[in-house]
């Protein structure tokens, strides 16, 4: 399962990471995703969705 949001697409973003003494190493930032039931195409299906679009009301969860 890839880590990417099944409604707006958000994926890993990649970047450094800068310690103190600016030594730079390679880090990755992943989404907040959440598995929950949601209505698609009028049948309840489990998907992955990120914080953002749940509190934007972009998904109608199933109970």
């Amino acid at each position: 399962m890839a880590n990417v949001c099944a409604v707006c697409g958000k994926g890993a973003s990649s970047g450094m990471k800068i310690s103190h003494s600016h030594i730079r190493t390679k880090r990755t930032w992943k989404p907040n995703l959440q598995r929950v039931h949601a209505i698609v195409n009028g049948t309840p299906t489990r998907i992955s969705v990120c914080t953002r679009c749940l509190r934007s009301g972009k998904v109608q969860r199933a109970i």
